[in-house]
């Protein structure tokens, strides 16, 4: 009982958010740092499944640097960083593209779906979603 009327406090003190963002799109950053318990993966997944339920769009957009970091390790590869930004060659490029998108995206879409969501999974290359830019000629 006691459980149900804190959930209900929960969606009383929502409400005033849930109005305002009743049918709109809103962008969640899910961090890699985030994603390392358990039980807090379960609890992003519900909540996310949750603003859908009452009428929220969400769309996640995910991190993964932990777990890029733990993969690199795996395989005896040293991460680099220049001023807090990672360093990446073509391997590791490949690297990261595996994790975040053959790891870390697919188990944030099967939680999310294992709560009854429809989630789908998509990368920057699916359909051309993100193109690489060609830096402009330094000749004019």
């Amino acid at each position: 009982m006691k459980k149900s009327m804190e959930r209900a406090d929960i969606l009383i003190e929502a409400l005033p958010y849930i109005r305002r963002l009743y049918n709109k799109i809103i962008v969640i950053k899910y961090g890699g740092h985030a994603m390392v318990d358990d039980e807090l993966k379960d609890m992003f997944a519900r909540d996310v499944l949750m603003m859908k339920y009452v009428g929220i769009h969400p769309v996640v957009v995910h991190g993964g640097g932990p777990q890029i970091g733990g993969y690199l390790k795996k395989l005896g590869k040293e991460s680099q960083f220049i001023q807090g930004m990672r360093v990446t060659d073509q391997e590791t490029m490949d690297i990261v593209e595996m994790v975040l998108v053959g790891k870390v995206n697919k188990e944030i879409v099967g939680l999310i779906n294992q709560h009854g969501g429809k989630a789908v999974g998509l990368s920057g290359k699916d359909g051309s979603l993100i193109k690489r830019s060609t830096p402009p000629s330094s000749h004019r």
